[in-house]
């Protein structure tokens, strides 16, 4: 988009819709966490007739895949019918586990985060890691600087998701104001990532912040740079991009069953991180099964290049990422993140393995 113009008025649409979206999330969050824990349509304690999980067909949820693909979870979690569903970004995840379609899913922190604070502490904990590192901003060609960036459009996945926190939070810092209404100077436009190649191949969107494998796509399929790789701005290059979370009542009510999705989930991480060739492959091919159309290889090496499959949930990144969102104005208050994670099942699990276990940095459970 030139210098000076406003966004389309599809495109602030766009905005608007992704508003709703976040809003309607908080309010049926902030219902659900006063309803308290309460009895859950799964009926009496025990293992769970069923659990229901989602996640994304991105390569930063490749251990979610392969588990899936080679059989784990349903192995680990015998009698109860596991149920999935495919999710473009974390908010709408979110949305679905508080309106009583999911009961565990892998997502982004910030919608994580969100989904504890409108609880009250009460509606989710995150139970493991999934994956570090895998997001960037890609810009055109011609865009070398943050300033070059003033007067442009750039997408994010979703209002709210954790590209879209990082992206304000960077613009901030860059001296670069945005609004979530949509002005500023950066204006952001929530774009399904699918929809973001084609407006960058259209030179109808300066740039986005994604995660993988939309990254190394805008580089390879659309002729973008990279103008901010995020490991970049996280201390050992290591931040939360995916991690495991679960309804509160049903960690309650079902340990057996998240542990049993817990073995599974191990199980999926081991197998990735030993065999990494094969690895990709696999996530291709479900990819392209849950898609349509498989990435191309370069695609995905490049991909698989930008992230670590990990147990580890990075604790020690997440209060930043709630700071972020307070700066953003994605947040009103400061977050108090105490109590979101139990990772006392996981832990467990990684001691009867012989594999080193993973803190939660003082904000829960190990």
């Amino acid at each position: 988009m030139p210098v000076g113009r406003t966004a389309p008025v599809g495109r602030r649409s766009a905005v608007v819709r992704g508003l709703v979206i976040v809003v309607g999330v908080w309010a049926v969050i902030f219902v659900a966490g006063c309803s308290g824990n309460g009895n859950s349509a799964d009926g009496a304690p025990g293992p769970a007739p069923s659990l229901r999980l989602g996640y994304f067909a991105n390569v930063t949820h490749a251990a979610t895949i392969v588990g899936l693909n080679r059989g784990y979870f349903s192995h680990e979690l015998g009698a109860t019918k596991l149920e999935t569903q495919i999710f473009d970004a974390g908010p709408a995840a979110v949305e679905a586990l508080f309106g009583g379609g999911l009961d565990a899913a892998y997502l982004g922190p910030s919608p994580a985060i969100n989904a504890f604070l409108r609880s009250d502490g009460k509606a989710i904990r995150i139970i493991a890691g999934a994956t570090s590192g895998g997001a960037q901003l890609v810009v055109r060609q011609g865009i070398n600087t943050a300033q070059d960036l003033r007067g442009k459009t750039l997408a994010s996945p979703e209002l709210g998701n954790s590209q879209d926190v990082a992206l304000r939070a960077w613009l901030i810092k860059q001296g670069l104001r945005n609004s979530v209404q949509g002005g500023g100077d950066v204006t952001i436009v929530p774009t399904r990532n699918a929809d973001t190649l084609t407006l960058i191949k259209s030179g109808k969107l300066d740039g986005a912040w994604v995660p993988e494998p939309w990254a190394s796509r805008l580089v390879l399929e659309a002729g973008g740079k990279v103008l901010v790789n995020e490991r970049d701005l996280w201390p050992g290059g290591q931040f939360v991009t995916t991690h495991l979370i679960v309804r509160t009542d049903y960690l309650q009510r079902h340990p057996q069953t998240v542990e049993a999705l817990l073995r599974g989930h191990v199980d999926g991480v081991q197998w990735v991180t030993q065999n990494s060739t094969e690895a990709k492959t696999v996530v291709n091919n479900a990819i392209s099964a849950l898609t349509g159309k498989p990435l191309k290889p370069e695609v995905v090496d490049r991909a698989w290049q930008n992230l670590t499959v990990t147990d580890d949930p990075i604790a020690a990144s997440l209060q930043r990422s709630a700071d972020n969102a307070v700066a953003t104005g994605l947040a009103t208050r400061h977050a108090d993140l105490h109590g979101i994670y139990d990772l006392s099942i996981l832990n467990r699990i990684l001691i009867q393995r012989g594999l080193p276990t993973v803190s939660a940095g003082g904000l829960g459970k190990e």
